[in-house]
């Protein structure tokens, strides 16, 4: 288990690090409330963003995006408005999340494929 958990951290750093370089504001990272956890908050310009990362060595089992069910994303969007109601000094133009999938093998770079406005 301590190995996914590794694993799910790393594909967290790369994702966070991917939304720098297109010059987003990471909020927070981690957020739990008794709906579940955002893996991160963060700011596209004026539009806030929810961002579930979905991380995995290779697609022997899928891409790591197939691992985001339906049920998933409309807990997404419920967390979504719990993280808003829980930060009402946060003033953004619009929700949105995004998922992002990061292929990680052991020994090359990081693959990222980020699908924006999944829900």
């Amino acid at each position: 288990m301590a190995d996914k958990d590794e694993l799910g951290r790393r594909g967290e750093q790369v994702a966070a690090d991917h939304l720098r370089g297109l010059g987003w504001r990471i909020i927070e990272r981690n957020w739990r409330c008794r709906h579940g956890e955002i893996d991160i908050v963060a700011l596209d310009g004026t539009e806030l963003v929810v961002v579930e990362v979905k991380t995995r060595r290779s697609i022997a089992f899928g891409d790591p995006l197939e691992g985001v069910t339906d049920a998933k994303l409309t807990r997404l969007c419920v967390l979504a408005g719990a993280w808003r109601r829980a930060h009402p000094q946060v003033r953004v133009r619009g929700t949105r999340v995004d998922l992002i999938g990061v292929l990680a093998p052991s020994r090359a770079a990081p693959r990222i494929d980020h699908l924006r406005s999944a829900a």
